[in-house]
C-alpha cells in the first residue's frame, strides 16, 4: 500500500489541483476557495484514477475530496459512479453537496435510501442517472428485486466505511462488490482505520493510496471537552443546567432510541425547543428534525449514534454525550458535530460513577484526558474506581453498536414483491 504525507499541503487553491472552470465557479459562489488537506491530498490523485483510502476526522471535508474528482472524470468518460454510505441523513448530505457542480455538466443523480418509496426511486432510473448515492440495505433491496444493474459502475465510493461494518452491512456490501465490475476506480473514506477496513482495501483495491491527515481516534483541534460524573437519576436535572451554559444550539447524543425520546420530550416540558432523530423515526421525521434543526426552529436535537456522521450543520455550539457511546470511537464522530471548518465549540460528556473504564477507553484513544470538573448546580460525584494509567486496551463493553436508451443503473424489472431476506433481521438503514 502506498502513503501520501498530508503535513506539507504546498500549493494551495482547487484551481492548482487541476479541478474543471465550471466547478471553480461554483466553489466561489460558495465562498469555498482553499482546500482542505484531505481534498489536497486526495484530488489530484482521484483525478489520475487511482485507488484511494481516505483516513480524516469528521467534519474535513470528505464529500468534495471524493465528489469533484469523481464528477470531473465522469463529465469526459464514459462509465457511472455508486457512492454507497451508512445512513440516510448522509445520503442527503451527499446529494445536496454534489448537486449543484453535477447540474452544470448535465450529470443526473438518483438517491435510494431506506423509507423512501420504491416506486419513485425505480422511476429516477427512467432519466438515466449517472450517480447512484445509497445505503447498503436499499440497494440490496433493488438488487434482489434486479431493477437496478451495477455493470456500468466505473468509480466505487465507500463512504464512512467503518462506519458501515459497525451498523452490520458487511454481508450487504460483500453482495455490492458481487455486482460491480473488478476494474474500476475505488475510493475508500473513513474516520478511523480498524482490521476488517484494511482487509476489505486489501481484497477489494489495487495498490490504494493511503491519505491520512489526522492519526485515528483525533478529535478537532478547536473543541474544549469536558467530563461530568453524574448519577444515573440525576443525568436529565443536570443535562437542563449545562443548556442554560450554552446560548447556540446543542446535539444530545443518547445511546437508545427509547433514551432519545425520553430525552427530548422532558426538554420540551421543560420549555427547550427540541427535535428527535433515531432509527424509530421515519425518514420525514428525521428530515423535518434535521432541517428544524438546521433553520433553528429547534434549539437542541437528540440523536443516537445513527447520526453521528450524518448531521452537517454548521455553528453547533455544544455537543453532549448524555450517555457514553457503546464505542469508544464513536465519540470522535460524535464531537466531531462541533468545531467544525476551524470554528471554535464544545464537548461535555456525562459518565456515571461505575463508567471509570469507559473514560479511560476514550482518553486512551484521543491520546488526552478529558477534563473533570462539577458543575455548580450539582452536587460533585466521583468515580467509584478509576482504573490505572496503561491498563488493558481498548475494548468495546457493551459490544458492537446497536444499529446493526443507454442502459443505466435500471435492470431487468423483477416480478413484484417486497425484496424480502427470507425472514432474517436487517440492520438499520
Amino acid at each position: 500500500m502506498q502513503t501520501s504525507d498530508a503535513s506539507t499541503p504546498g500549493a494551495t487553491g482547487f484551481e492548482a489541483l487541476g479541478i474543471d472552470p465550471r466547478f471553480l465557479k461554483v466553489l466561489t459562489t460558495r465562498g469555498i476557495t482553499t482546500p482542505t488537506p484531505i481534498q489536497h491530498q486526495t484530488i489530484p490523485a482521484a483525478l489520475e484514477g487511482k485507488d484511494i483510502i481516505g483516513i480524516a476526522q469528521t467534519g474535513t471535508g470528505k464529500t468534495f475530496a471524493f465528489g469533484l474528482p469523481l464528477l470531473q472524470r465522469l463529465a469526459s468518460e464514459k462509465g457511472r459512479a455508486l457512492i454507497v454510505l451508512p445512513t440516510r441523513e448522509l445520503a442527503q448530505q451527499v446529494e445536496d453537496a454534489l448537486m449543484p457542480f453535477a447540474s452544470t455538466c448535465g450529470i443526473r443523480m438518483a438517491v435510494f435510501v431506506g423509507g423512501a418509496s420504491m416506486h419513485l426511486q425505480k422511476k429516477m432510473l427512467k432519466n438515466n442517472p449517472r450517480i447512484l448515492v445509497a445505503t447498503p440495505g436499499r440497494l440490496n433491496d433493488h438488487l434482489e428485486q434486479r431493477t437496478v444493474t451495477l455493470k456500468e459502475v466505473s468509480i466505487l465510493v465507500l463512504d464512512e466505511a467503518d462506519r458501515m461494518l459497525d451498523m452490520g452491512f458487511k454481508p450487504q456490501i460483500d453482495r455490492i462488490l458481487q455486482h460491480v465490475p473488478r476494474e474500476r476506480q475505488t475510493l475508500l473514506f473513513s474516520a478511523t482505520m480498524p482490521q476488517e477496513i484494511m482487509g476489505l482495501a486489501s481484497a477489494e483495491m489495487k495498490l490504494p493510496l493511503r491519505i491520512e491527515v489526522a492519526p485515528s481516534g483525533t478529535t478537532a483541534d478547536r473543541v474544549e471537552q469536558e467530563l461530568i460524573i453524574v448519577r444515573q437519576e440525576n443525568k436529565l436535572a443536570l443535562l437542563q443546567s449545562v443548556l442554560k451554559d450554552f446560548q447556540g444550539s446543542a446535539l444530545v447524543f443518547s445511546r437508545t432510541k427509547h433514551g432519545a425520546k425520553k430525552i427530548a420530550k422532558a426538554l420540551n416540558v421543560a420549555g427547550f425547543k427540541a427535535a428527535e432523530i433515531h432509527a424509530n423515526r421515519t425518514l420525514g421525521q428525521r428530515r423535518e428534525a434535521l432541517e428544524g434543526f438546521k433553520k433553528g426552529r429547534y434549539r437542541v436535537l437528540v440523536a443516537t449514534d445513527i447520526a453521528a456522521r450524518g448531521i452537517d450543520v454548521t455553528g453547533i455550539e455544544v455537543v453532549i454525550n448524555y450517555d457514553l457511546p457503546n464505542d469508544a470511537a464513536d465519540y470522535v464522530h460524535r464531537i466531531g458535530r462541533t468545531g467544525r471548518a476551524g470554528r471554535e465549540g464544545h464537548a461535555v460528556s456525562f459518565a456515571t460513577p461505575a463508567q471509570a473504564r469507559d473514560v479511560r477507553d476514550i482518553e486512551r484513544l484521543i491520546r488526552a484526558e478529558l477534563k473533570r470538573r462539577a458543575h455548580p448546580a450539582h452536587a460533585p460525584v466521583t468515580f467509584e474506581y478509576e482504573p490505572p494509567r496503561g491498563g488493558r486496551p481498548p475494548q468495546k463493553r457493551f459490544g458492537q453498536s446497536p444499529f446493526r436508451g443507454k442502459r443505466s443503473f435500471g435492470g431487468r424489472r423483477g416480478g413484484g414483491g417486497g425484496g424480502g431476506r427470507g425472514g432474517h433481521r436487517r440492520p438499520s438503514r
